[in-house]
This record gives structure tokens, C-alpha cells and sequence, in this order.
């Protein structure tokens, strides 16, 4: 059975709807990430970093604000991406 794709829709700075596939969760320094996809591009290789809070049953996928937290988290996604092509 093919798995089916997580689409997850966010709104911009404009208030205009953006849909991104769900690539990867990671967790770092206790707080979830979800690296995203943009879903409406074919060639889409860029990356989008958003933290995961929980609201009840609900997720929701927020902006990171912070730039040391950005950055931290962009270094720990470009490890990993360093210790798959070493594999």
C-alpha cells in the first residue's frame, strides 16, 4: 500500500493559503521541527523549517522566530543530511 502524502496548508504573511508536503519531523533540544516541502512546486528542492506546538489534539506549525533557534536547527537537518550521504 503506497503512503499517502501529508499535505499540511499554512497561511503566508499575506493571508494567502500554502500548501506544503510534510518531508521529516526531528526533534532538537526538546521541541519538534517539521522540514517541509512546498507542494504546488514540481522541482521543489528547497526546505521550509517550522516548529510543531500542540494545541489540545491539534498541531500547529509556526513560524521560528528566534534566529539562534532557527539557526541551530538548520545545522542539526544539514547534519543529518551529511551523515546520509557518508552511509
Amino acid at each position: 500500500m503506497a503512503e499517502e502524502d501529508q499535505i499540511i496548508e499554512t497561511l503566508d504573511e499575506n493571508g494567502n493559503v500554502v500548501r506544503f508536503e510534510l518531508f521529516d519531523i526531528v526533534e532538537v533540544d526538546e521541541k519538534e521541527y517539521a522540514l517541509l516541502l512546498p507542494a504546488d512546486e514540481e522541482d521543489a528542492d528547497e526546505v521550509v523549517l517550522m516548529k510543531i506546538t500542540k494545541d489540545g489534539e491539534e498541531y500547529l506549525f509556526e513560524t521560528i522566530e528566534d534566529d539562534e533557534e532557527f539557526e541551530k536547527v538548520a545545522e542539526y537537518v544539514e547534519n543529518m543530511d551529511n551523515e546520509e550521504e557518508e552511509e
